[in-house]
């Protein structure tokens, strides 16, 4: 017997038409590309969405077309988001920090029939698009004032783009498990790949986001979302902010501590989510000038792990509580968010920050288990480490145009390709990326683990760990440093650092000190590019 309730379809422009009605006059704050700060509303963010939707289908974009967006978090690209859906084509984030030519061979794999760009990006937009087979027209987020002078073909500025359209334009109808977004993996291994959302899978999404123990974002909070719209959905806050009527504030292209941090305090930010990377600049900023986070509450930190010393710092220091995050673009992204269980609200400080610097709980909506190389499902007793596999409503089942099959297996589990341990409460720790674990005597050592403990270390800005080949372990630790500008320390005082807080034989063999440690695109450290760096390191001690 089937149930006797209304099929209300999942799809996501329901989203911004709720915002339009029920919180019309909030605000949503732009750092524009241009330079000033704009002030906009949602009522006006989803009548601009409509006209957007009505240019596209005038110039004959239909059902599963792609159209790509190379911008910033700006209100301008929330709203070509919805335009894009709302007709049944598919928004197409690219990431402006890849090679040219990853982007174009991207943008030629999607087959995207247009780019919407911001001007920042004009320079390489003409640079990419003799190379884009497939885009048609070229549509710059500004207004005729500001359009490049670029030799940029068909192109036209945003604001002439809609200027004649209606804003009641109809949305079209189509089934919830309809294509509406595009992303592609950082593609470490192999060629990118293609993770293709639907609408109901990113409006689930954003429900689980703003569940009370996940990021609990409600119509009273101020969001800056740091981590940007090309980053996995922004991490599903273009959709969450609107969907509960949250205030937001988008930083544009803007991104260094002071930018940000007077962005904090003169829009009363509440809440924010960004990668270490960006918390590391901001903590130095606000350490230089004295400054302090007078509005904010909680800050969300995912992408990579967390250092212990930077949530110390975050609560400690300015009173704001950090929500440890982990997920993947493969996730829509959020797979877990660490809030801490009502038996754990009286635990000493230490002990809650044991807590805090894991992983977290999964969402509602997401299934997972360890794994041993058999694919035989290992204990959840906090210890035992595993490949991680996950599944549910709001991942992946696989990768557009089918590539990557193997990720997948017969009963819908994604293998995320992290080395994890599970406890019986539900908390996920990453040990490692699987291709960067160490093997050290037929054990493995948790690279992350002695990174975030080498990081609290007063004079360290950075640091990474690598597996270096030994004659008798297989391999064995390499820990590399960046020191905070002025600072000086030795090998021993690192290593006496480390002493104590991890077992013995998980000692680095060797600490390095460098100028700067590589980055991907996404703000991950390049541990292939440090593996090669350091290939014919030969380790004290180490005999052959």
């Amino acid at each position: 017997m089937l149930g006797l309730m209304q099929d209300w379809p999942l799809l996501i422009h329901k989203i911004i038409d709720h915002a339009a009605l029920y919180y019309s006059e909030r605000e949503v704050v732009t750092r524009s590309p241009e330079g000033p700060i704009e002030h906009t509303n949602y009522g006006e963010i989803a009548v601009r969405a409509h006209k957007v939707a009505a240019a596209l289908d005038k110039r004959g974009i239909k059902l599963g077309d792609r159209i790509g967006t190379l911008a910033w978090n700006t209100s301008r690209h929330v709203e070509s988001w919805y335009g894009i859906a709302g007709i049944g084509a598919v928004y197409h984030t690219l990431n402006p920090r890849l090679f040219p030519e990853q982007i174009a061979w991207i943008v030629n794999h999607a087959e995207d029939r247009a780019l919407f760009f911001d001007i920042t990006f004009a320079e390489l937009v003409a640079k990419l698009a003799p190379h884009l087979k497939t885009v048609e027209f070229y549509v710059a987020l500004t207004d005729r004032a500001h359009l490049p002078k670029a030799d940029i073909p068909n192109l036209i500025a945003y604001e002439d783009f809609i200027a004649d359209m209606p804003g009641d334009f109809a949305w079209k109808e189509f089934d919830e498990h309809t294509a509406c977004g595009l992303c592609y993996t950082s593609g470490t291994t192999g060629d990118p790949k293609g993770v293709l959302y639907s609408h109901r899978s990113n409006t689930l999404h954003a429900m689980m986001v703003c569940s009370g123990d996940a990021l609990g974002l409600s119509g009273r909070d101020t969001m800056l979302p740091v981590v940007p719209m090309f980053h996995a959905n922004s991490w599903g806050i273009a959709f969450a902010a609107p969907m509960v009527g949250a205030k937001l504030v988008l930083p544009g292209p803007r991104l260094d501590g002071a930018s940000l941090c007077e962005l904090f305090s003169g829009e009363q930010v509440t809440m924010t989510a960004a990668v270490p990377t960006v918390w590391l600049s901001a903590l130095h900023y606000l350490e230089e000038t004295g400054k302090t986070l007078p509005y904010m509450k909680r800050v969300m930190v995912g992408g990579a792990a967390c250092p212990r010393s930077m949530i110390e710092a975050f609560e400690g220091k300015y009173g704001v509580e950090v929500i440890h995050g982990w997920g993947m673009t493969e996730m829509s992204p959020m797979g877990t968010l660490c809030t801490l269980k009502a038996k754990h609200l009286d635990l000493p400080p230490e002990k809650k920050l044991d807590y805090k610097a894991k992983q977290g709980r999964p969402l509602f909506g997401v299934e997972m288990k360890i794994v041993d190389a058999e694919n035989r499902e290992l204990p959840r007793d906090g210890r035992t480490m595993g490949k991680l596999k996950v599944r549910g409503p709001a991942v992946a089942k696989s990768y557009f145009k089918g590539d990557g099959a193997g990720a997948f297996d017969a009963e819908g589990w994604f293998d995320t390709g992290d080395v994890a341990t599970l406890d019986a409460d539900g908390y996920m720790t990453i040990t490692d990326r699987a291709k960067d674990v160490i093997k050290s005597g037929g054990e493995w050592i948790s690279s992350i683990d002695i990174e975030n403990l080498a990081v609290g270390h007063p004079a360290v800005a950075e640091a990474a760990v690598i597996g270096v080949r030994h004659p008798k372990w297989d391999e064995r630790p390499l820990l590399i440093v960046v020191l905070k500008p002025g600072q000086t320390i030795s090998k021993k005082d690192m290593l006496d650092h480390l002493a104590g807080k991890i077992a013995t034989w998980w000692m680095p063999d060797e600490v390095v000190f460098v100028d700067a440690i590589p980055h991907s695109a996404t703000g991950k450290i390049q541990k292939t590019a440090l593996r090669e760096r350091f290939a014919e390191l030969h380790l004290p001690g180490a005999a052959g």
